[in-house]
């Protein structure tokens, strides 16, 4: 497969892609900066393509949305609700 092809990809995987490459297009970042940066979510949430057959795909991993740490609100919040069920 040449390199860029998309074929592997189902059409789910392009799908989204192309909506994460429209968000970051909306927040200034040029088109084929935006499309690298799709595919490379798309990838390491899936794992690359997982068009090799019926049954044979990867599930996603959602691994890019849970990379973030907790907000210092989250953390008190959580802390707060602990302490409450505690005493």
């Amino acid at each position: 497969m040449p390199q860029g092809d998309k074929d592997a990809y189902t059409d789910k995987q392009k799908r989204k892609a192309a909506h994460i490459a429209d968000g970051y297009e909306a927040k200034g970042v040029s088109e084929p900066e935006a499309e690298a940066r799709a595919w490379a979510t798309v990838n390491k949430d899936s794992g690359g393509g997982n068009k090799s057959g019926s049954g044979r795909g990867k599930p996603d991993t959602q691994a890019s949305a849970r990379s973030g740490d907790r907000s210092a609100a989250a953390k008190k919040g959580w802390e707060t609700r602990r302490n409450a069920a505690e005493g």
